[in-house]
């Protein structure tokens, strides 16, 4: 869901008052300067199926952008994201406050309540997709994304976030941690046609975790509701496992 783009409207009216003269000056006429707020989105990640999963918040540059996300954060996810992904956080209502000072590269938190490890790692992993942060103490406690590591899925995809409307190719990437680094993918239509479909190989896997990337061409897909699929396929029985599934907008080829 996207936040509401705001308007801010200063007025400044200025009324010169006549000097030496029997009759006051006509007042000027008011100036109205309009300036409209600057968003961007960045990332906050909900827990889906356990396991830490992004999407997309558009913020007011104004208020900062760790600030912003980790307020996003706090509100908790939309309707949309519960029935679309499943998606929940760990993070409870009590805590509706979060002061952050970063230095140095590590984002210091105090929090108005006490978080679980569940909600920790959402906490860092959506502090730590901005380049200033590398790592986040909390209670005296710092932390990195390697902290989580059993929290986070095979494969987690960090772009294209869900609903994101996209076009061919298709560009993706993430992180993995995979048999042999590797694990398939599948582009499917607003037809349920399956327009897309390869494998990629991570920078590394056999329990460290590595990057990816990649591009598929949509060749003659059917614009509308469509979505990734990744998967890896198991080495003992052929089967599909850490499935997740990505919905997104297809744009015509």
């Amino acid at each position: 869901m996207k936040a509401p783009r705001l308007l801010v409207v200063l007025g400044l009216v200025l009324t010169l008052a006549g000097c030496g003269g029997k009759k006051a000056a006509e007042p000027e006429a008011s100036t109205t300067t309009t300036t409209t707020a600057r968003t961007t989105e960045v990332r906050v990640y909900w827990l889906r199926d356990g396991k830490v999963w992004p999407v997309g918040r558009d913020i007011d540059t104004a208020s900062g952008l760790v600030n912003g996300a980790v307020a996003q954060l706090l509100v908790g996810p939309t309707d949309q994201e519960k029935s679309a992904l499943g998606a929940k956080t760990a993070i409870p209502g009590s805590v509706t406050k979060a002061v952050i000072a970063t230095s140095a590269g590590v984002a210091t938190v105090k929090l108005s309540g006490a978080l679980s490890k569940p909600g920790l790692a959402q906490l860092v992993y959506t502090l730590t997709q901005f380049p200033t942060v590398d790592s986040v103490s909390v209670a005296g406690r710092s932390y990195t994304r390697a902290d989580f590591e059993e929290l986070t899925p095979a494969i987690l995809v960090e772009s294209p976030l869900a609903f994101e409307v996209v076009s061919s190719p298709l560009r993706a990437r993430g992180t993995a941690n995979t048999f042999e680094a590797t694990f398939d993918y599948d582009v499917i239509d607003a037809k349920g046609k399956v327009v897309a479909h390869d494998f990629v190989t991570a920078t590394s896997g056999n329990g460290m975790r590595g990057t990816f990337e990649l591009s598929a061409p949509l060749a003659n897909a059917s614009a509308g509701p469509g979505k990734l699929v990744v998967y890896e396929i198991s080495a003992a029985n052929g089967k599909r496992i850490h499935v997740a599934e990505i919905p997104l907008q297809l744009r015509a080829s």
